[in-house]
């Protein structure tokens, strides 16, 4: 067994630094890997100095500007900003996630509900890159059960339904109630709270819209099919975002979202994930995007949980040494389900 005891003082802002230490833990795992060395032992005996993160308070009572979020009013971002602040907070209505993230931007509004991913239709990738290409910060995230219910005008049955118009993640999660009835029509829309709103509004007789319990109360609209998703057990996870540097959300973090890239060399990835297991992260998700301009390269997105703060500063200081690029993405309190 090769033993290392020498003590190492690295700063990540010298580039030879990094140079030479991706030398040695690279050497070091070459050689666990051929049974010489059984630990990364040199890790532990190094001392490594990173940029510190802003790290202050969040405070949800002081908010001076509504909530961004992408719906209306009774739409699922609407239900999670309730939830997340308080219920009479008040929102600004962005049809689109490109509006919602230029209007945090120009500082229109300070936060903003995004939808990140949903357990049935998966990750939300465009959302991943807005939140990297403008910098956005995630503070808090929030899971809520999706309950999709087919709604029309009062009086009319689900026999008169023609055309369904929905955004296409709910019409995904709702596939096979859809294969029963071939009969309806599908149409896309930008969301499904403002279809039930637009089905009140305008009088649309044969038309539907798929939309939570409250968009239903809140339009007077009639429930035709309650509960249609495939899968009862339907869950979307959403992320709070702010403008990088405002809003932190103080000590009290116990999760994180990081971007990496790694060089494309045969183990790197592995290496990067074995670091992030020998300090005790609990990696809760991985996701890879193509990087633009660059065919065929990725960076990888990535979630994980910990216990011990120091833990967590280790492996940030160490991943940021090994990846060809690194960026922490938000570190906030992971929500208790």
């Amino acid at each position: 067994m090769i033993f290392f005891k020498q003590n190492f003082y690295f700063s990540t802002r010298n580039e030879n630094n990094k140079q030479l230490f991706r030398f040695l833990l690279f050497l070091l795992l070459f050689w666990k890997q051929e049974g010489t060395c059984h630990e990364l032992l040199i890790i532990y005996h190094i001392t490594i100095k990173v940029p510190t993160v802003n790290r202050g308070f969040f405070f949800r009572e002081n908010m001076q500007k509504p909530v961004a979020i992408q719906g209306v009013l009774g739409s699922f971002h609407h239900i999670v900003a309730q939830h997340f602040f308080n219920p009479e907070v008040p929102v600004s209505e962005c049809m689109t996630f490109n509006e919602l993230v230029k209007n945090l931007v120009k500082g229109k509004t300070d936060v903003a509900v995004m939808a990140i991913e949903n357990s049935i239709a998966g990750s939300i990738i465009p959302n991943y890159a807005l939140i990297d290409e403008y910098d956005l910060q995630i503070i808090g995230e929030y899971y809520i059960p999706v309950h999709h219910n087919l709604m029309m005008l009062a009086g009319q049955k689900l026999q008169a339904v023609a055309e369904v118009w929905s955004h296409p993640m709910a019409l995904l999660q709702c596939r096979v109630f859809f294969d029963k009835h071939p009969y309806i029509k599908l149409v896309e829309d930008k969301d499904t709270a403002e279809v039930a709103r637009r089905i009140a509004r305008d009088n649309l007789k044969g038309i539907a819209a798929i939309a939570s319990k409250q968009a239903a109360e809140l339009y007077g609209l009639e429930i035709v099919a309650p509960e249609i998703q495939t899968i009862n057990n339907n869950s979307t996870r959403f992320v709070i975002v702010s403008r990088q540097g405002e809003n932190p959300v103080g000590n009290g973090f116990n999760k994180a979202s990081i971007k990496f890239i790694v060089n494309h060399h045969p183990g790197s990835l592995a290496a990067l994930l074995n670091v992030m297991n020998d300090c005790r992260l609990n990696l809760t998700k991985i996701q890879s995007l193509p990087i633009i301009n660059e065919p065929w390269k990725y960076a990888f997105f990535a979630d994980f949980t910990f216990e011990d703060k120091a833990h967590y500063e280790k492996a940030v200081a160490l991943v940021n040494i090994m990846a060809a690029e690194f960026k922490i993405l938000g570190e906030y309190q992971t929500f208790e389900k």
